[in-house]
């Protein structure tokens, strides 16, 4: 990930297995990360069972929000791709009995991967 897509805050695709292992204490015991994407600190994680935001707080990191959303409560999602003056696409995630979409910023070739997790785990 390059200095400048860390500073707009798109996210990009990182190891599996790297993830897998640093989040191996709270997956279950069959649950496996099927890919996940990095936003500057915080992680898109899509799991065999759900969909995880986590999200690394204070100057530290020390403090982190795990927030896991299994795939049955999504119930649709939007990805609006980078057109030529904008580089970044978003990703939209509406989740039964909230109002608002979680809402993520996505370099433009991660965005086809991203739709693809989804709608692996969704459908």
């Amino acid at each position: 990930m390059g200095l400048l897509d860390a500073l707009m805050g798109n996210a990009s695709e990182v190891d599996v297995a790297e993830v897998q292992e640093e989040l191996a204490p709270i997956l279950g015991d069959s649950e496996r990360v099927v890919s996940a994407y990095k936003l500057v600190r915080d992680l898109i994680v899509f799991t065999s069972n759900r969909f995880m935001f986590i999200d690394k707080q204070g100057m530290t990191g020390r403090k982190v929000d795990y927030h896991s959303i299994p795939y049955k409560a999504i119930t649709q999602f939007k990805v609006e791709t980078a057109g030529h003056f904008d580089l970044d696409a978003e990703l939209k995630i509406y989740v039964s009995g909230q109002s608002t979409p979680l809402e993520f910023e996505l370099k433009s070739e991660t965005a086809q991967g991203v739709q693809k997790s989804l709608a692996n785990a969704m459908f």
